[in-house]
């Protein structure tokens, strides 16, 4: 999978998946976001993190080979099991 980056307020890196139900954004304070669209079409966060302790660019890194799944939530099973909840 490949992500496309563009501009959000707040954040200092934000991507989304090719077909934008998915986004990883990186905040000033370093902590990395995990958004899905919600019903409305609006980003909501499932995940957040420092960033220190996994790295956004690991997350992308580790979503490299993977297929876009087709609910956005499966990405969560590809953070380590200690930010998965």
């Amino acid at each position: 999978m490949y992500f496309v980056t563009t501009k959000r307020s707040g954040y200092v890196l934000f991507c989304t998946t090719p077909s934008e139900r998915a986004a990883v954004g990186l905040t000033e304070k370093q902590e990395v976001h995990l958004l899905v669209r919600d019903p409305s079409a609006d980003w909501a966060v499932v995940r957040r993190w420092n960033a220190s302790e996994y790295s956004h660019t690991e997350f992308l890194v580790a979503l490299h080979h993977v297929e876009e799944p087709a609910d956005p939530q499966a990405l969560i099973t590809y953070l380590p099991e200690r930010l998965r909840h």
